[in-house]
């Protein structure tokens, strides 16, 4: 087994906006010459470091890569990912014209993006930069087919740059160091951000006299309201208790939190999640007998009718067009489900949701279960080996940070490359990389201070807070909201929004994240993706109403298929730390 190890010290973690609070600089004396193998050319060679962060190429220079798009992402103004304000940034503030070889949307795990790159890998036809998941990052550094970015990293990632990917843990720039050398730079996102609570149609609670829920009991309560006493007022049995998709998992209609209310902790996003067994050894969470208990009532919701019967044919963008039509009322999901819905209150204004903390089948506290290390998707940006101008990577990364959280880029020039307040867009998904650290918990108590003790005022908001603090205060201030003024008081409002749930979860210690903080082992790297087909056919078929003890024989033959390895190859590399 290859060894990895933290690069430097300390890595990060979602937003899904460019709107969190600003990171601080920090002083970085690094000055190793770039790696003499890859053919580098720098921007500029002089005295000052800021030209070799941002310095503009004196004769432009093309980088080619390829990009994999979340469904959400939207063009206006004739935009394309070919041609948009972030790729006319690069090559007017840094000489760089990026070029995409192909664009695909499809980023869920085995989508249409993964699907395309790993044709791509297979082929050999691979661009300068290539996005890529953990087990296409082990399978190119494998093969040799990488640039080193160790000395590239060190030279050319700028002060901020380092900070943001340094933020919480070495485990991000680890989890791309193989023997030693940095082969890809990771895209980290919050760990907390990815806690899911219960997103309920409040208008249809009030209309059917229906309390909040405070026991599983209560949900299904509510569940069954919204199936049989025609909460659309159509006089139609036509709507649904709960929204669910063919992936299970997910940060929209994701069963995670679902599963936790029975004490369960599967896969998060799809991405293998470990909890610790009596004796402190880990355990895959898929695999406990808590999961099956949650499936058996998933079984019987579906028997009932709560559950629509074509979920296993659709995404949650698809399964999103019933919350919009008005069918589907309740559901389970993490911060961003706001930025989601914001269609539904677009399509009726008087439609409202609200998040409500997860609740318990027990009647003890429910822990809401968080990654052990979090990684957008695609996780990684890697450079192949031939590549001419390997730090033009880090230079767009800089810029990334600069646009974000820096302190040069006036709120004009944010607002025109982030989350438009004009039109909503979130052009900030343009960019050929993004992350964020955990920074949105922040934003939300700086809110909290401004709108509700008055501790804090408008002087105290950063440039790319201004965004989230303008739509909370029209709704303080009972102004007409515009774009995603509403979903974004959703997400970072002081009262009845994400964050001050996660905030709750955070105070009252009601975060569990994985006990395992690397992102793959070798036996993952080659078996995971089948586990995972298999987990999600079964679970499937188990809901539809298949025999519960399928669950027994696929917990046998996840162990035979690489499973105990995976269990030993993480509980090794979890005791030599």
């Amino acid at each position: 087994m290859k060894k990895r190890r933290g690069m430097l010290a300390a890595a990060s973690s979602l937003l899904v906006l460019s709107l969190v609070a600003s990171a601080c600089s920090s002083v970085n004396n690094a000055s190793k010459e770039g790696n003499a193998n890859t053919g580098a050319t720098p921007a500029v060679e002089s005295t000052n470091p800021e030209d070799l962060y941002l310095g503009k190429y004196a004769e432009p220079i093309e980088v080619s890569t390829v990009r994999i798009l979340s469904p959400t992402v939207k063009f206006a103004n004739g935009e394309t990912i070919d041609d948009n304000v972030w790729y006319q940034e690069y090559a007017n503030k840094l000489g760089i014209k990026l070029k995409n070889e192909w664009s695909v949307t499809g980023d869920e795990p085995g989508g249409q993006g993964e699907q395309k790159m790993n044709v791509s890998i297979a082929s050999g036809d691979l661009p300068d930069i290539v996005p890529l998941n953990s087990s296409q990052l082990r399978q190119l550094a494998d093969a040799g087919k990488l640039a080193d970015m160790t000395e590239i990293y060190e030279k050319y990632a700028s002060p901020l740059t380092k900070e943001v990917l340094t933020s919480s843990g070495p485990e991000a720039l680890g989890s791309a160091t193989f023997d030693g050398q940095l082969l890809a730079i990771p895209a980290p996102t919050s760990k907390i951000d990815q806690a899911q609570m219960i997103w309920i149609r409040v208008d249809w609670m009030e209309k059917l006299g229906l309390q909040a829920p405070k026991t599983m009991d209560d949900v299904f309560k509510i569940m069954d309201a919204f199936v049989n006493q025609d909460p659309d007022g159509n006089g139609k049995k036509d709507t649904f208790g709960m929204a669910m998709d063919k992936d299970l998992y997910g940060f929209f209609d994701g069963l995670e939190g679902f599963f936790n209310s029975y004490n369960a902790y599967p896969r998060q996003q799809g991405k293998a999640n470990w909890v610790k067994d009596d004796d402190g050894s880990l355990v895959f969470g898929s695999i406990q007998p808590e999961v099956k208990t949650a499936l058996g009532k998933l079984q019987e919701l579906y028997k009932k009718g709560y559950i629509d019967p074509e979920f296993g044919v659709k995404d949650w963008n698809k399964e999103k067009e019933l919350i919009v039509a008005g069918k589907i009322g309740l559901w389970f999901g993490s911060m961003s489900a706001p930025l989601v819905a914001q269609d539904l209150k677009n399509t009726d204004p008087n439609a409202e949701i609200k998040p409500y903390p997860l609740v318990s089948s027990d009647g003890q506290p429910a822990k809401a279960q968080v990654p052990g290390i979090n990684l957008k998707t695609p996780q990684y940006l890697a450079v192949t080996k031939d590549a001419k101008n390997p730090e033009a990577l880090l230079k767009m990364i800089n810029l990334y940070f600069e646009v974000t959280y820096g302190k040069t880029y006036t709120q004009e020039q944010v607002d025109k490359l982030a989350t438009s307040p004009v039109d909503g867009i979130e052009r900030w998904m343009y960019s050929i990389y993004t992350a964020e650290p955990e920074k949105n918990l922040n934003t939300h108590r700086l809110m909290k201070q401004i709108f509700t003790s008055g501790e804090k005022n408008e002087s105290d908001v950063s440039v790319e807070q201004m965004g989230a603090y303008r739509s909370v205060k029209k709704v303080v201030d009972g102004e007409k909201l515009e774009t995603i003024d509403w979903a974004l008081n959703r997400v970072f409002g002081p009262e009845d929004s994400s964050f001050n749930v996660i905030d709750n979860y955070d105070k009252s210690g009601l975060l569990l994240p994985s006990a395992f903080n690397q992102v793959m082992t070798e036996t993952m790297a080659k078996r995971d993706s089948t586990l995972l087909k298999q987990e999600l056919q079964t679970f499937t078929q188990i809901i539809l109403g298949e025999s519960l003890d399928s669950f027994d024989t696929f917990v046998q033959n996840w162990k035979k298929l690489g499973g105990d390895e995976m269990t030993k190859e993480v509980n090794e590399l979890m005791n030599e730390k």
